[in-house]
C-alpha cells in the first residue's frame, strides 16, 4: 500500500494531474487536463503514460464527440489513496464521544477487545510458527501490511518488531488509549505476551515490541 508522503514525490505537474482526475470521478480527457494544467498534449500524454506504468491512472470510457471517441483517463484506487485523509481528527472526536457517554474503562476495554479481534483474524498466519524469532518476523509481516513499516530489529541478543510509521501515532497524542489496541492485536495474533520496549510517544524514534515466551509475564513500558 502507497503512503500519502509519496504523492509529494511526484513531480509537481503530475500532482496536479492527479488532484485534476480526484475531482473528476467520471474522467478527464486529454483537451481537459491540458487546459486545467496549462500544458501541451504530448506533455499532458507523456505525463499520463508515467501514472498509467504506476498503476495510479487508467484508461476509461472514451466519450462520444460528433466524430472519434475522445480517450478518456481516470483516477485509480491506487492513486486516489496517494491523498492525505484527516482520520485522527475524526477518530479523536469519536473518542471524546465514547469517553465522555461511556467512560474510560469502557472505551479501554473496547479498544483492546477491538484489537484482540483482529489479531484472532491474523493468528492464523502465525500459528505455524516454530520459534519466537519466527513469531516475531511474522508479526512484523503482519504489522507491515497494515501501514505500521515494521521490521525485526536485534536487541541485546534477541529480536524485537520495530514499527516506526505507527498508524495511531498523531491520535495517540492525545488519547494515549488506542495503543491498548496495537497490544491487544499483536498478543492476539500470537498468542503470547507482548512488552512494549520503547515508544514513539515517549521520544523513541518508533515504537518496538519484544513477543514474549508463551507462557512469560511481562510488563508494558
Amino acid at each position: 500500500m502507497r503512503h500519502a508522503s509519496a504523492l509529494r514525490q511526484l513531480g509537481g505537474t503530475q500532482q496536479k494531474l492527479l488532484r485534476k482526475l480526484l475531482l473528476s470521478p467520471q474522467g478527464a480527457t486529454v483537451e481537459e487536463l491540458c487546459r486545467a494544467i496549462g500544458i501541451t498534449h504530448n506533455a499532458v500524454r507523456q505525463h499520463l503514460t508515467a501514472l498509467m506504468a504506476q498503476g495510479l491512472v487508467a484508461r476509461g470510457e472514451s466519450i462520444p464527440s460528433g466524430g472519434r471517441p475522445r480517450a478518456c483517463f481516470v483516477l485509480r484506487p491506487a492513486g486516489r489513496e496517494l491523498f492525505p485523509r484527516n482520520y485522527a481528527l475524526i477518530a479523536g472526536g469519536v473518542l471524546e464521544y465514547l469517553y465522555a457517554h461511556e467512560g474510560t474503562q469502557a472505551v479501554q476495554a473496547m479498544l483492546a477487545e477491538m484489537g484482540a479481534k483482529l489479531g484472532r483474524d491474523a493468528s492464523e498466519r502465525i500459528a505455524a510458527a516454530t520459534g519466537p524469532d519466527e513469531v516475531t518476523r511474522l508479526l512484523a509481516e503482519q504489522l507491515d501490511t497494515l501501514g505500521y513499516e515494521a521490521q525485526v530489529v536485534e536487541v541485546e541478543g534477541h529480536a524485537e518488531v520495530e514499527a516506526w510509521n505507527c498508524v495511531f501515532h498523531s491520535l495517540a497524542k492525545t488519547h494515549p488509549d488506542v495503543c491498548r489496541f496495537d497490544l491487544a492485536f499483536m498478543s492476539a495474533a500470537t498468542g503470547r505476551p507482548v512488552q512494549r520496549t520503547q515508544c514513539m510517544l515517549h521520544g523513541a524514534p518508533a515504537c518496538r515490541f519484544h513477543v514474549a515466551d508463551a507462557q512469560a509475564k511481562t510488563r508494558d513500558v
